[in-house]
């Protein structure tokens, strides 16, 4: 009695003629169009358009890449894409190939279902563990707004946790988590959050894989931030001051010094005739050793 044939050995060879149908089609196109010598010199790109589906959260997950640079992700709650900068909002609006997604989606969903089971314990549970970093995503200017980016590698499967914490306090309306496809069967993960930094800052981003329960854990201290404005304004006002303390020392030390100069230290300290005739050497002029310490001093001031 023949057995009916299971919807899963079905599907499985119309996922490898599927698999096969665009390389073949790819060789083709390439072998029957001779390229111009002109390309030969251009750099190749590659634009990755993938969707996953997975037994966890998120269920559903899509992906565009370009050169392994994430540009959107796919909101499937409002059927939009959802630009990973704000640079790249111009291309999300696009909605042509909504039906294309809608069939890759279910598509995805059928072979979890009636695939899945087959290939268990021939995937990979888990890949090592995720590897986080942070850093900012503008030149860091204490007290100028700026974002805090948390880099999430080796990540498979992409099924994964993402939170903020400013000195072991967590930080609300953190926005999404942005997962991408990389080459090797892997994932990456962006986080971003907004914040204003200051020098006493510490922040960290905890990383949590579901599948093994893992938690990576960075932190993030202010380093080598740029002068601040307010920083250049103050030393701009010292430098301007000590400035105008110099010019004002100095015009008061020589109108002293020209004061003295003018009679009044010569009637102080004016010689009688008695001791001008039993001094045989020169008077000691006070006012020329005066200025020779004025223009020393006047000097070393410069």
């Amino acid at each position: 009695m023949d057995q009916e044939p299971k919807p899963g050995s079905v599907l499985l060879p119309l996922l490898q003629l599927l698999w096969l149908l665009p390389r073949c089609c790819a060789v083709l196109g390439v072998s029957a169009t001779p390229v111009p010598g002109w390309r030969e010199d251009l750099q190749n790109h590659t634009f990755l358009h993938t969707m996953y589906c997975q037994d966890g959260s998120p269920e559903f997950g899509l992906s565009e890449t370009y050169d392994e640079d994430q540009l959107f992700f796919f909101d499937f709650s409002q059927n939009t894409r959802v630009p990973r900068l704000p640079e790249f909002a111009d291309w999300a609006h696009e909605r042509g190939d909504a039906p294309e997604i809608a069939f890759d989606k279910a598509f995805c969903q059928a072979l979890i279902q009636e695939i899945g089971p087959q290939l268990e314990g021939q995937i990979p549970v888990s890949r090592g563990f995720p590897v986080a970093e942070v850093f900012t995503l503008k030149p860091l200017e204490f007290g100028k707004p700026n974002t805090l980016v948390c880099f999430i590698s080796n990540l498979f499967p992409p099924k994964l946790t993402v939170s903020w914490q400013h000195h072991s306090v967590s930080v609300q309306g953190v926005g999404p988590t942005f997962v991408s496809a990389v080459s090797g069967l892997s994932f990456q993960a962006f986080s971003y959050l907004n914040f204003t930094p200051e020098p006493s800052d510490l922040y960290s981003c905890m990383v949590t894989h579901e599948v093994d329960r893992y938690t990576a854990i960075t932190y993030w201290v202010p380093q080598d931030a740029l002068p601040s404005d307010l920083l250049e304004n103050v030393l701009c006002g010292v430098a301007f001051g000590l400035g105008v303390l110099g010019i004002i020392v100095g015009t008061v030390l020589l109108i002293y010094s020209r004061r003295l100069c003018s009679g009044e230290f010569d009637q102080q300290f004016q010689p009688s005739k008695r001791e001008m005739l039993s001094f045989s050497h020169p008077a000691w002029d006070p006012c020329s050793e005066q200025e020779k310490s004025l223009g020393l001093l006047q000097g070393q001031f410069v």
